[in-house]
């Protein structure tokens, strides 16, 4: 196991998800449960930095299922915005070259988040290997302990387990963790699952899917997890960003 486990702060990261520029959330990441929430992502990323947010999470929901991004321009404008405002952005949907990824990071994107390619092994080396395991985060997407790819639209028989440890011995050093099933439906994040591929890869592992209100971000911190991605929950109101983002300072260095 290769894996930072070095101590760092707990992060709250809204979640910015962009279906044909326009900014969405999906229920259990079907395209055909999209909700529109706002005609301007850029607007909404605005509005999380302005309550305090330290990172964006973006998920190009084109370029997951596509396999190339068609959210660039709007992306770049996020990661301008977020720049003047000394946070930082992670992003994924669709990276699944190296110069997709290099290219992201030669925009001042901090972190690519890799999904489809996280099976090829020779790849995920070499990613490490150009651009450091340290802007790399493994989407650990799966249903019932099985990764998900593509978007999520193809189901593996890959333990999440197997995965995540084969990524952490390559030097991977962040993974976002989400169960398909609860992504959208607000009931509640599957943080034990989290915090199980935690101790077993010395990842720093971040809970997503299903995020109500405050009471998972307090689960997720107690669980020891590097943070949450809080998505759904912040644009229908039940989690003020600003209330989660002080709770996580109460407990910064925990993780």
């Amino acid at each position: 196991m290769t894996a930072d486990t070095r101590r760092s702060p707990f992060e709250v990261y809204p979640a910015i998800d962009i279906l044909g520029g326009k900014c969405v959330r999906l229920r259990e990441g079907d395209y055909g449960q999209a909700t529109q929430y706002n005609d301007d992502p850029v607007a909404v990323a605005h509005q999380w930095l302005a309550a305090g947010a330290r990172w964006i999470h973006v998920v190009d929901l084109d370029g997951a299922r596509d396999g190339r991004s068609l959210n660039e321009p709007v992306i770049g404008a996020i990661v301008r915005e977020a720049t003047q405002c000394g946070a930082r952005v992670q992003v994924g949907g669709g990276i699944r070259t190296h110069q997709a990824l290099e290219a992201w990071l030669a925009a001042g994107v901090s972190r690519c988040i890799l999904g489809t390619v996280i099976l090829d092994t020779t790849f995920m080396a070499e990613a490490v290997r150009r651009v450091g395991g340290a802007h790399l985060v493994a989407g650990l997407d799966g249903r019932d302990g099985k990764l998900a790819v593509r978007g999520w639209l193809d189901q593996t028989e890959q333990s999440l387990v197997d995965v995540a440890s084969a990524l952490a011995h390559l030097g991977v050093q962040t993974a976002i963790v989400t169960d398909v099933r609860r992504d959208g439906t607000l009931q509640g994040a599957n943080v034990a699952w989290a915090r199980d591929l935690q101790r077993a890869t010395g990842m720093r592992c971040i809970a997503s899917g299903g995020v109500r209100g405050l009471g998972d971000v307090q689960a997720a911190m107690q669980a020891g997890l590097a943070g949450i991605i809080v998505g759904k929950a912040l644009y229908d109101g039940r989690i003020d960003l600003e209330a989660a983002l002080s709770l996580a300072a109460k407990g910064d260095g925990v993780c």
